[in-house]
């Protein structure tokens, strides 16, 4: 096996673990104690999630996201990895459709607001069709407002954490040639 194989399997290996911690870590976390909104999450997993798409691309994403459901599944349930699933799924297809106006119109703010309203509206479809109920859909305009909260603080963990592994020479280190880079933007 090449090197660059090796270097690959073990970067994505230990992204899957890092997203699927830090999906078991939010999870103990007291939030609906602070917010009692049903079913809400900081979505820190997306963090990891954001850097593949940033520094991996999609198929390195895709399947660090894949992983780190099905391997969330085990703890959680197969009801969980549909939610997961479907909302994560749509986040990563919004994100990516968003990232291509990075810079121009949107920051990592925009494509990370975009990718936990994504999310959201991916539950709640699956909720929708997994409960045979159209009521859930009164839900979505308060998960949309607590999407938007926790996408900027993901947006701002990133972007902090990105630019720190590109000024201590991570990024060059371990994913030269990748295809995107962090970029300031000009809006949300």
């Amino acid at each position: 096996m090449k090197r660059a194989n090796i270097k690959k399997i073990t970067i994505s290996a230990m992204l899957i673990a890092l997203a699927l911690a830090l999906s078991v870590a939010e999870r103990l976390l007291p939030i609906g104690a602070l917010v009692p909104v049903p079913g809400i999450k900081l979505g820190l997993a997306n963090i990891v999630t954001m850097f593949a798409l940033f520094y991996i691309g999609t198929p390195g994403a895709l399947l660090i996201l894949v992983s780190r459901c099905l391997l969330g599944a085990l703890f959680s349930g197969i009801t969980t990895l549909i939610f997961s699933l479907s909302g994560g799924i749509l986040a990563l297809f919004v994100m990516l459709l968003v990232m291509q106006w990075q810079g121009r119109a949107f920051s990592i703010f925009g494509i990370s607001i975009a990718g936990a309203a994504a999310h959201n509206v991916g539950q709640i479809l699956a909720a929708s069709l997994f409960l045979g109920e159209n009521l859930i859909y009164t839900y979505l305009p308060l998960l949309l407002i607590t999407g938007i909260v926790t996408g900027i603080l993901t947006a701002a963990i990133s972007g902090l954490l990105f630019k720190k592994l590109e000024n201590n020479g991570t990024i060059a280190r371990y994913f030269s040639g990748t295809k995107m880079r962090m970029s300031k933007g000009k809006t949300i």
